[in-house]
C-alpha cells in the first residue's frame, strides 16, 4: 500500500522525524543538495561547452540562468528517492526551513518530478508535537525565498570564479576569492599590519594599600596637580607615545618610584564618596552568531564545531533550529522558562512581565524562533547527560543556561567610587581611585554570566567590596606598589571575535560565517596560533591585489549594501537578473555598460604587477639596502640585493623584524661547513642548510656529471651548530646493515620520510626512536620483523563517533598520515580535504565509509605522488635522513640534495 514519503537533508534527522511519524510513514534523506552548479570542466553538460560562459555555469546572456547538474556522488541518492517515489502516495518536502533549505526543497521537486502531490512541511524543532502540527499545517513551496538563495548562489558563482582567475595568474595556482571570505581575509590582513605598525609604549603608575577601620582595600594613584595619570589609551599605537600637547602625566620606572618615596608617610583622607544603584538585564536568548561566539569563549569550540554540534542536537530533537537570526521566543518557549525560574531559583526570579528582544541583526526573519532548548517544557542538562556525548552536553547546557537566563528578572546592586587625596612632601596634590561594587540581588546571573574574549578581563559578576567610609575621615596607607606597564599591539582576531566584526559591519550572513573561516583557514590564508588567526604572507599578497585593483570588492560598506540588496531580492521588493547584470556587466544601454566585474577584470588583469604585490617591505639594513618579503610559488621568503632567504611557516608576520630577516638570508647564503675528510674516499664532508633541513653530503657535485653526492639528512636531536664529523659519518654510513635473518636476507636499519625503520627486502617495522637506527641488534631485530605489522605508528582516536547504521562497528575518527580519516575497522574513508575533522558527525562518517566501501579498493599512489606527499607541514628530506621543519620560499641557494628514491612507508 502507497505510503506518504518525507524527505529531508540528513540521515540522522530521517531517524528522528521516522520515530515519530512511524510506520505509516517512509522517512528518506537527501544528504544536503542533490544538483548544483558544475564544480569542473566535466561537469558541463555537452550542449553548453562551446558557449562563452559554460565555465562559470551560469548564462550571463540570458537572465543569469544557472545550469544546474546532478554531481555524481548524488547518482545514487536521485536514484533511490526516485524508486522510493514510485510507491509514495504524496510527497512531504521536510528540509529546513530556511533559504537553503527551501532551495534544498526546490531542486527535489524538479529532479524528481513527482506525480503525486507535493506539499512543503516545515518546523523548527523536531519534537513530536512539532513533526505532527507541521504534517497537518503544510505550506506551498516559497519562490520567492529560492530565487533569494539562487540569486546569491550565482553572485558568488561569478565574484569567486572571476576574481579567482585573477588569483591564479597573478599570484599563484588554487587560491580562491570570494564574497565574504575576501573580506574577513582582509579584517585578518589589516589587524596584523596594525600590529606589524605598532611601537610599545611604557608607563608606570602606583597602587596603594590602605586600612580603613581595620578593613583593608586598595586604590591607584588617578591624578597628580590635578592632571591625569597616563595610561595605555594615551599611547600612538604607531608611534608609541604619548602626545605632546596631552594634559596627563607620565611616569616612568625612577619619577615613579621618586613619587612614592614622597608619598609615604603622608595623611590620606577621604574626600569624596559616590554610591549609585544599578540594574543589569539579561542576554538576548541566542542565535547563530551569539551562539558560536559564546561557544568560542566559554567551551573554546571552532565556529565549524559549533555548528556540528548545534546540528547534531537540532536533528536529534534537543535544540530548535541553529541557523536563525531573530531573537524571538515562541509564547510556549516564554512559559517554559518562566515556569522553570520559579520551580529552579524562585518566584523572586521571575520578571512580572515576560521579556522580549528587538531583532540584533538586520534583515532578521523574524518568523524564526532564537535557538533554545526544543519542546513545551525545558529538559534539565543534568536530565539529558547520559543521552548526550561530551560536546553536546556542554552545549546543550549552554543553550538551556542563556534561554532560561534571558527570561530571569535583572541583577541589580551598587557601584561606589572612593576618591582619596594626600600631599607629597613637596606640595603636589594627588588623589587616589578606589571603585567597588556590590550584588544585592543577582538575579539572571544565578543562571548566566557571558564569556569574554579576553580571559584576564575581570567578569561583570565580581563584586570588589569596599569598607564603609565617609567624607572626610583620615585612613591609613599600608604600602605603595610601584607597577610598569607596556601598551599592547591590536589582539588578534579569534573566531569568536571574527564573527563578531563580520556581524557588526553587517557582512555575510550569521548562518555562513562558520564555512567562511572554515574556508580562509583551508585556503591558506589564515592560520591558528592558540585561537589567535594569524594571516599567511599569501593573504598579505591577495589582500594587496584586491585593495589595490579590486577596491571595491573587499569595501566593507560595498559588502554591507550587497548583502541588504540579497535581502531585498528575499522580500521580493528586488528582482534578481537586473541586479546580477548591473554587478556584472554595469550600469548603461545594452552592449555599453560599464562599471561592472566582467569589466573590471578584463581591464585590470594587465595593468597587475605580480611581483610588486607579492613584495613587503621590511626595512632597511645598516647600509641602507631594502629588505623584502616575496610571496613566492614555493612560499615566503627573503630578499636583500640577490640573497634570499627561507621564512619559517609557523613565524607570524608581526613576528617577521629586519633583523630576523637579515639573519635568515645570511644562515642560508652562510658558506658551507666542512667537518672534516672522509677517512676512506678522502672527500670533505660537508654540512648544508638546505631548502629541505639541514643535512650532510660527501664531497661536492662534480661539473657536468649526473651522479648526484651522497647525502643524509641530521636527525631530529641535531643541530648544525653542534654537529661533528663523527656524527656526520654515522649519518653517511646509512643504511646500516644489522645483520642476516634465518634465510641469509639482509636486514637493515635506516632513516625515511616517517621516521626510523628495520627492512627486510620489502617487509618493515618501524623504530621508536633515531638512536636504534645504530643500536638495535640482531635479535631485537628478528623480534620485531616477527611481530604482526602495524599500518604504521599506533595512534590514539581524535574521537568516537557511534556505532555504524549498517555494520554495528564502533565508528572512530583517526589522524593518519595523509590526513585524518574515519573507520569502522574494516573500511578506512578520508575526511574531504577542507573539511574540519571536529565537524564530521557519525551520518558523515557512514556516509564516506559506504562511499569508500562500494568504490573498491583504492589504486596505488603513483611514485612521484608518493614522493610529494607527506604530513602537513613536513618537507621532503634528502636521502636518508628524516625532514626537518623549516620551508623555503626562494629557489636561489636554496636547494638540498635529493638522492636517492622515495622510501617505502614503514610499518
Amino acid at each position: 500500500m502507497p505510503k506518504p514519503l518525507v524527505i529531508v537533508e540528513s540521515p540522522a534527522k530521517a531517524r528522528t522525524i521516522a520515530a515519530f511519524l512511524g510506520s505509516d510513514f517512509l522517512v528518506e534523506s537527501s544528504v544536503g543538495h542533490i544538483r548544483d552548479l558544475p564544480r569542473k570542466a566535466t561537469e558541463i553538460p555537452k550542449m553548453y561547452k562551446d558557449e562563452p560562459w559554460a565555465r562559470l555555469g551560469v548564462n550571463v546572456n540570458d537572465g543569469f540562468k544557472p545550469v544546474y547538474v546532478v554531481p555524481s556522488e548524488k547518482k545514487e541518492t536521485v536514484k533511490k528517492l526516485k524508486a522510493l517515489l514510485k510507491e509514495a502516495s504524496e510527497v512531504y518536502l521536510a528540509t529546513d526551513e530556511d533559504r537553503e533549505g527551501e532551495a534544498i526543497a526546490w531542486h527535489l521537486l524538479e529532479t524528481l518530478a513527482p506525480k503525486v502531490p507535493v506539499k512543503r512541511m516545515v518546523f523548527h524543532e523536531i519534537t513530536r508535537e512539532a513533526i505532527n502540527d507541521a504534517i497537518e499545517h503544510c505550506r506551498e513551496l516559497d519562490r520567492t525565498m529560492v530565487d533569494a538563495q539562487e540569486a546569491r548562489r550565482v553572485l558568488d558563482r561569478l565574484y569567486g570564479w572571476e576574481v579567482s582567475e585573477v588569483l591564479w595568474k597573478k599570484v599563484m595556482p588554487k587560491l580562491s576569492a570570494g564574497r565574504v571570505q575576501s573580506v574577513a581575509t582582509r579584517l585578518v590582513v589589516e589587524r596584523e599590519r596594525a600590529r606589524m605598525a605598532f611601537h610599545s609604549g611604557e608607563w608606570w603608575d602606583i597602587e596603594g594599600r590602605f586600612d580603613a577601620d581595620g578593613q583593608g582595600f586598595t586604590a591607584g594613584l588617578a591624578s597628580l596637580d590635578g592632571r591625569r595619570l597616563a595610561s595605555g589609551k594615551d599611547f600612538g599605537a604607531d608611534s608609541g607615545q604619548v602626545a605632546v600637547d596631552a594634559e596627563v602625566v607620565l611616569l616612568n620606572e625612577v619619577t615613579a618610584r621618586e613619587l612614592a618615596g614622597r608619598l609615604e608617610g603622608r595623611p590620606v583622607t577621604v574626600t569624596s564618596v559616590e554610591k549609585r544603584d544599578y540594574r543589569q538585564s539579561p542576554y538576548p536568548p541566542f542565535i547563530t552568531s551569539t551562539l558560536q561566539q559564546e561557544a568560542g569563549r566559554k567551551l573554546r569550540f571552532t565556529s565549524a564545531r559549533a555548528m556540528a554540534v548545534a546540528q547534531r542536537l537540532y536533528e536529534r530533537g534537543y535544540i530548535t533550529y541553529m541557523r536563525t537570526d531573530s531573537t524571538n521566543l515562541s509564547e510556549q518557549a516564554v512559559i517554559a522558562a518562566r515556569t522553570q525560574i520559579a520551580s529552579l531559583y524562585g518566584a523572586e526570579y521571575v520578571p512580572e512581565q515576560p521579556r522580549t528582544f528587538r531583532k540584533l541583526v538586520k534583515n532578521a526573519q523574524e518568523a524564526h524562533e532564537a535557538i533554545r532548548p526544543a519542546g513545551n517544557e525545558f529538559r534539565l542538562p543534568e536530565t539529558v547527560r547520559g543521552e548526550l556525548d561530551g560536546d553536546e552536553f556542554r552545549l546543550y547546557d549552554l543553550v538551556w543556561k542563556r534561554t532560561v537566563a534571558c527570561q530571569m528578572a535583572d541583577a541589580r546592586g551598587q557601584r561606589v567610587q572612593v576618591r582619596l587625596g594626600a600631599t607629597t612632601a613637596t606640595g603636589e596634590d594627588a588623589v587616589f581611585n578606589a571603585s567597588g561594587k556590590t550584588i544585592e540581588f543577582p538575579g539572571y546571573l544565578r543562571a548566566y554570566v557571558e564569556g569574554s574574549d579576553d580571559p584576564d578581563a575581570e567578569l561583570e559578576d565580581r563584586e570588589i567590596i569596599l569598607p564603609t567610609m565617609a567624607q572626610g575621615q583620615t585612613v591609613d596607607c599600608t604600602d605603595l606598589d610601584v607597577n610598569g606597564h607596556t601598551t599592547q599591539p591590536p589582539a588578534r582576531f579569534t573566531e569568536a571575535s571574527l564573527v563578531k566584526e563580520l556581524e557588526a559591519r553587517g557582512i555575510g550572513r550569521p548562518s555562513t560565517y562558520a564555512s567562511v573561516i572554515q574556508t580562509i583557514q583551508d585556503r591558506g590564508y589564515v592560520w591558528k596560533k592558540g585561537s589567535a588567526m594569524v594571516p599567511s604572507w599569501t593573504a598579505f599578497a591577495v589582500v594587496a591585489l584586491l585593495e589595490q585593483h579590486f577596491t571595491t570588492l573587499v569595501d566593507y560598506d560595498f559588502t554591507a549594501r550587497m548583502e541588504e540588496d540579497l535581502d531585498s531580492i528575499a522580500r521580493g521588493e528586488t528582482e534578481a537578473a537586473p541586479w546580477l547584470s548591473a554587478f556584472y556587466f554595469g550600469e548603461g544601454p545594452k552592449g555599453k555598460e560599464t562599471g561592472g566585474l566582467h569589466q573590471l577584470v578584463e581591464e585590470r588583469l594587465p595593468e597587475i604587477d605580480a611581483r610588486a604585490l607579492s613584495s613587503i617591505p621590511l626595512g632597511e639594513d645598516d647600509t641602507g639596502r631594502p629588505v623584502v618579503l616575496r610571496v613566492g610559488r614555493y612560499g615566503p621568503y627573503v630578499q636583500r640585493a640577490d640573497q634570499t632567504g627561507p621564512v619559517p611557516e609557523d613565524l607570524a608576520p608581526d613576528e617577521l623584524t629586519v633583523a630576523l630577516a637579515i639573519e635568515l638570508i645570511e644562515r642560508q647564503n652562510a658558506p658551507d661547513k666542512e667537518l672534516g675528510d672522509d677517512p676512506e674516499t678522502g672527500l670533505a664532508i660537508i654540512a648544508k642548510d638546505g631548502r629541505y633541513g639541514p643535512y650532510v653530503q660527501l664531497g661536492q657535485q662534480v661539473e657536468g656529471s649526473k651522479k648526484k653526492p651522497k647525502t643524509s639528512s641530521l636527525f631530529r636531536s641535531m643541530t648544525l651548530d653542534t654537529l661533528t664529523l663523527d656524527d656526520a659519518l654515522r649519518l653517511l654510513s646509512l643504511p646500516r646493515t644489522v645483520g642476516p635473518d634465518t634465510d641469509g636476507v639482509a636486514i637493515q636499519a635506516m632513516n625515511g620520510r616517517f621516521g626510523p625503520y628495520l627492512k627486510r627486502g620489502d617487509d618493515t617495522r618501524s623504530l621508536d626512536s633515531e638512536d636504534q637506527i645504530f643500536s638495535v641488534t640482531l635479535e631485537d631485530a628478528l623480534t620485531l620483523l616477527a611481530q604482526p605489522k602495524r599500518r604504521g605508528r599506533v595512534a590514539e582516536p581524535l574521537g568516537t563517533l557511534g556505532t555504524h547504521p549498517d555494520s554495528g562497528a564502533e565508528v572512530k575518527l583517526m589522524p593518519g598520515r595523509y590526513g585524518p580519516y574515519v573507520t569502522d575497522g574494516t573500511t578506512n574513508a578520508s575526511i574531504p580535504k577542507g573539511r574540519d575533522p571536529a565537524t564530521v558527525t557519525l551520518d558523515d562518517a557512514a556516509e564516506l565509509l559506504r562511499a569508500r566501501a562500494a568504490a573498491g579498493p583504492a589504486p596505488a599512489r603513483p611514485a612521484a605522488r608518493r614522493a610529494r606527499s607527506g604530513a602537513a607541514g613536513t618537507s621532503r628530506a634528502p636521502s636518508t635522513g628524516t625532514a626537518r621543519t623549516v620551508k623555503a620560499g626562494a629557489r636561489k641557494g636554496a636547494k638540498a640534495g635529493k638522492a636517492g628514491k622515495a622510501k617505502k612507508k614503514p610499518a
